[in-house]
């Protein structure tokens, strides 16, 4: 598998697949205008990368800068039958792409595996909750991220000043906890949420249709009449 954000570790081809084989998945940036990442490698099956065997990294650059999220990263892992691992990471913008050659994915011995697998079930508790602890507060920043440019940029002339107020402090406790762990992030993240939830419903309920546009009922038999073959 693949480090990723808060150092969890992606799996990309899992234990006991049969080789060859050959698996891809899509990542993203982490921050906006981000022009490289670091692919780092790892073997295991603890959640968090650095409990895991590192293979090897490599750096893909000339990532085309734009908002954190938005460029798409395909990383494949192929294995052939003599366990030799290439891993390639393209930018599907630009399809500039880097890759690594790894010969000892598949060396570990017995001894290894089996004490890989018993760390597993030795920390899994452990090891739960600490994944818990950072997708949580992974999903915190993303929010924060997403709600912070909603209301600076999309829906800057569109909410009162009030609201504003109210969804920046709102943001500023949410940061206040990140460090805290899930007990004190939950309730201000789910806080957040609820205020963004109500502005947005808000803004919704005020907007006028368009002359002639039916209700939701009828736009969507509408459309259901319209989506019929055609010879």
């Amino acid at each position: 598998g693949v480090e990723v954000l808060g150092g969890l570790r992606e799996p990309i081809i899992e234990r006991n697949t049969t080789i060859p084989a050959s698996k891809s998945k899509i990542f993203t940036t982490a921050a906006d205008n981000q022009t490289a990442v670091t692919v780092h490698i790892v073997q295991g099956e603890r959640p968090m990368a650095a409990d895991n065997v590192s293979l090897g990294s490599f750096n893909l650059s000339g990532i085309l800068p734009a908002p954190r999220g938005i460029p798409q990263i395909e990383v494949k892992f192929d294995i052939d039958a003599n366990g030799i691992l290439n891993v390639t990471a393209k930018d599907l913008a630009t399809q500039k792409e880097a890759k690594i050659t790894i010969t000892a994915s598949t060396k570990l011995s017995k001894d290894d595996i089996e004490k890989m697998k018993k760390d597993a079930e030795l920390y899994a508790e452990q090891d739960k909750k600490k994944k818990e602890e950072v997708e949580i507060k992974n999903e915190a920043e993303n929010y924060i991220y997403s709600t912070e440019k909603l209301i600076n940029q999309d829906l800057k002339d569109k909410i009162s000043q009030e609201q504003g107020v109210q969804v920046s402090n709102a943001v500023k406790e949410l940061k206040e906890v990140l460090e805290k762990g899930p007990a004190e992030i939950k309730p201000k993240l789910d806080a957040l949420k609820k205020l963004v939830n109500e502005i947005s419903a808000e803004l919704y309920k005020n907007v006028t249709p368009p002359p002639g546009a039916g209700g939701q009922s009828e736009a969507g038999a509408a459309s259901q009449a319209a989506g019929g073959t055609t010879n």
